[in-house]
């Protein structure tokens, strides 16, 4: 099974990359299939490519549901 899951974009970096953080993990992705992200907005993340948009609400609810699912240890919105 695969899991994408809601990141917070906190930095633009060369080639259509940007640095995001969860739960204090920072990772380095590719934005090449999102159009008009800044830091700030949250991203569907998986293997290392943002596919999505999300709203903040509705990322902060999911980070939530996985925490309390216990799918994700440590996870916090």
């Amino acid at each position: 099974m695969c899991l994408a899951i809601p990141v917070r974009v906190t930095e633009l970096l060369e080639g259509e990359m940007a640095r995001v953080t969860l739960d204090g993990v920072r990772k380095e992705i590719s934005l090449a299939l999102v159009d008009d992200v800044k830091p700030g907005d949250y991203v569907i993340l998986h293997v290392g490519y943002a596919l999505n948009k999300i709203d903040p609400a509705e990322a902060e609810r999911t980070l939530a549901l996985l925490a309390e699912a216990g799918r994700v240890e440590g996870l916090s919105p």
